[in-house]
């Protein structure tokens, strides 16, 4: 990759920090779910409701702040969302209740939504697809350390604090979104095509052009259904696994807290590869790799009896079941064009969100009645549904072949 232009670098610096700050606080209500349930004596059931009532935001700013994206500007509604998520985040913290507890995930839910998809978009729009793959890579890479932030805070904070201290860490974000309005434009291409856009009087009708036609319809709901797998997986094992971790072997939040590091750890390294192979080899070759290898390996799990067994299982579990999450921003990006991206991007992983999310509650469900072993094949399964889904988008072997302009001012061939 040729050395970055100055826009570049502002756009890779904000994307990585907000997504670094994004995931550590969504990743607050995963270390603290034991300790509510203890506070707030729920159910496991309700516990997973917490995680997945998220989704119902999502659902509603991914789709929103898409639109205003593609229409305003993607800096300013950035912003905006940024600002949204760390009040959802921080106002947890100051609650007992759990309806309002609900509430503030749903707020949270609708910040972090706009967030991803509108970073995801920016990035698209200021690099070339050759080096898309590894630069949403890096972004993901990048939430993961949110992650790591997140655990080390949990096991300092939570024995000490409690977890309602916790949360009030989630204000840190506001500062980022006043540095990302004074330090960034907005692309070039985006600038370009709102000019055509006003110059002809064209309203807005970016959510429409995902479902214009039969066969973008179709399209547009197989990427959800991709979408929505990879949610299910991601947060149905971020959110559990430090409960399971601690029910199984018996251990503290500290000790479940250094086991799900090394999960992360295992994620980043699976996000870095994968966004090497599919710049290389492309988004199909890439996606069956990771889709097959994540419906076996959800198995090693149940094979771990102790603590070090449970870091190589996460380890091994976390590189490929998580490893293509950066890889949904590429696709979507190279699938539609400039002026509906950001919808594109936000209401698909928006409506993906909002379905996969519920699968905390499901699991759960599975974990209160049935035993470890069908929360593994429910993960298996659906990772194979995805696979076939993937398979029938024909669009996905011409993904690279395409020319396109990027913000570094030049036409690069694909």
């Amino acid at each position: 990759m040729s050395r970055m232009t100055s826009y570049q670098k502002k756009v890779t610096a904000s994307t990585l920090l907000g997504f670094t700050l994004e995931n550590m606080d969504a990743m607050f209500i995963s270390f603290s779910l034991a300790s509510i349930i203890s506070t707030l004596h729920i159910s496991n059931t309700q516990a997973g409701l917490l995680p997945s009532i998220t989704s119902v935001g999502s659902l509603i700013g991914g789709i929103l702040f898409g639109i205003l994206a593609d229409r305003f500007g993607r800096v300013r509604t950035l912003s905006w969302s940024i600002i949204i998520y760390a009040i959802g985040t921080t106002a947890t913290g100051f609650t007992n209740s759990f309806f309002m507890l609900c509430l503030f995930r749903v707020v949270m839910g609708i910040g972090a939504s706009g967030e991803y998809g509108i970073a995801i978009t920016m990035l698209s729009e200021a690099f070339s697809r050759k080096v898309l793959g590894r630069m949403t890579s890096f972004a993901s890479i990048a939430g993961q350390i949110g992650s790591i932030v997140a655990s080390v805070l949990a096991a300092v904070i939570i024995p000490n604090l409690g977890w309602h201290a916790l949360f009030f860490f989630g204000i840190i974000p506001v500062i980022l979104a006043v540095l990302v309005r004074l330090g960034m434009k907005e692309s070039a291409v985006f600038r370009e095509q709102k000019y055509r856009r006003d110059k002809n009087q064209v309203k807005g009708n970016g959510w429409k052009k995902l479902f214009n036609t039969p066969a973008t319809a179709f399209k547009t709901i197989r990427l959800i259904m991709m979408g929505t797998v990879q949610i299910a997986g991601y947060y149905g094992l971020m959110n559990w696994l430090p409960t399971i971790m601690q029910k199984r072997l018996n251990v503290g939040v500290a000790s479940s807290s250094l086991w799900m590091i090394s999960t992360i750890v295992g994620m980043s390294l699976g996000m870095f590869c994968f966004g090497m192979i599919q710049d290389r080899l492309g988004s199909r070759v890439a996606f069956s790799v990771w889709l097959l290898m994540s419906a076996v390996v959800v198995y090693l799990i149940l094979f771990a009896q102790n603590q070090f067994e449970m870091i190589v299982a996460g380890m091994i579990l976390g590189f490929f079941s998580d490893g293509m999450y950066g890889g949904f921003g590429v696709i979507i990006s190279q699938l539609y064009d400039t002026d509906v991206r950001a919808t594109a991007n936000n209401t698909i992983m928006g409506i993906s969100k909002g379905i996969g999310n519920f699968s905390s509650v499901l699991i759960g469900f599975l974990m209160d009645n049935f035993q470890l072993s069908s929360v593994m094949i429910f993960l298996s399964v659906i990772y194979l549904i995805s696979f076939m889904t993937m398979y029938s988008i024909k669009q996905l072997h011409h993904d690279q072949k395409r020319s396109e302009i990027v913000d570094d001012g030049q036409s690069v061939p694909l």
